[in-house]
């Protein structure tokens, strides 16, 4: 596969967003920023956000949704890569922020689901109905680690709901093409779980307590995910850490495993004409890559 440098010099890059204009926009946790990166490879910063923002989203009203996790403490590692370890001191909470992309405004949409905190909001994702999933993935102190959660909620403000609790560091998420199965990676347990939807914010009930949903994987060896995109033939593809890459889960079995120059690979997204642009952050290393992706993406529903 060729990889294009498009930038680099950015801190943690995470959550890319293919825009129409050709730009990508993505946060860059260690900055604390909502950045946009243009084809040239200029960096732009759009909007302070504090905390560790994680993913993002355009929203039905054409802003960006951002799930911020709270904040991070940063390490550099012997071979030079950025990496985060561990709680700040002064974490707080972590949130679902809008971003007005004509002002570079900010504001806090959700902190809490029924009077709990959300702990470190991750990933997210619109839904044809204009709500949203999102993942929330905890946080750790070194002794103890929250469980994590699936949630959906819609970007008015109005409504918040935990869909499935006691996850594993829930990471990734992503809609099938079908609109009827929301995919959810697990970065510890190397796992991709599908939810049935039945509807907006709601899935089917699992038959019992070990078997949940569908599951993809897990990966041999020590390997552990990150977020994720879905092609438009309904792969499922999981940045990867450690053994850097993406990798493309098959729903109907197997794996693909796209090798890139970083052991934190983050995240991918899809734009271009056809889809099949893919951008790829390569987050310890502080770089945008972009590629041909051999098959096509999934379009988002929302795009500005």
């Amino acid at each position: 596969m060729d990889l294009e440098l498009v930038t680099e010099g950015l801190q943690f890059p995470e959550g890319p967003i293919a825009m129409a204009d050709g730009s990508v926009v993505l946060v860059e946790i260690k900055r604390q920023t909502l950045t946009r990166v243009r084809p040239d490879g200029r960096i732009e910063v759009i909007a302070e956000l504090g905390g560790g923002p994680n993913g993002a989203a355009v929203g039905p009203d054409g802003a960006v949704y951002v799930t911020n996790n709270g904040g991070f403490q940063w390490v550099q590692t012997p071979d030079g890569l950025t990496t985060p370890h561990g709680t700040p001191d002064d974490y707080k909470t972590g949130s679902i922020q809008r971003v007005d992309l004509k002002t570079g405004q900010v504001s806090v949409v959700y902190d809490a689901c029924d009077g709990r905190p959300l702990r470190g909001p991750n990933d997210i994702v619109f839904d044809a109905a204009g709500g949203f999933w999102f993942t929330d993935l905890g946080k750790s102190d070194g002794d103890r680690m929250h469980m994590g959660h699936l949630l959906y909620a819609t970007p008015d403000g109005s409504m918040i709901r935990r869909v499935r609790e006691g996850m594993v560091t829930p990471n990734g998420v992503g809609l099938s093409p079908d609109g009827r199965t929301v995919w959810v990676a697990e970065t510890h347990t190397s796992r991709v779980w599908g939810f049935g939807i039945v509807g907006p914010g709601e899935i089917e009930q699992p038959p019992n307590l070990w078997t949940p949903g569908k599951v993809l994987g897990p990966l041999p060896g020590y390997q552990l995910l990150d977020s994720l995109a879905v092609e438009a033939s309904g792969k499922v593809c999981c940045a990867t850490l450690v053994n850097g890459g993406i990798t493309a889960f098959d729903p109907a079995g197997g794996t693909e495993h796209y090798a890139f120059p970083d052991p934190l690979i983050t995240n991918i997204c899809f734009g271009g004409p056809d889809m099949q642009t893919a951008w790829v952050t390569a987050s310890g290393t502080g770089k945008l890559y972009k590629t041909r992706w051999p098959r096509p993406g999934l379009k988002l529903h929302f795009n500005a």
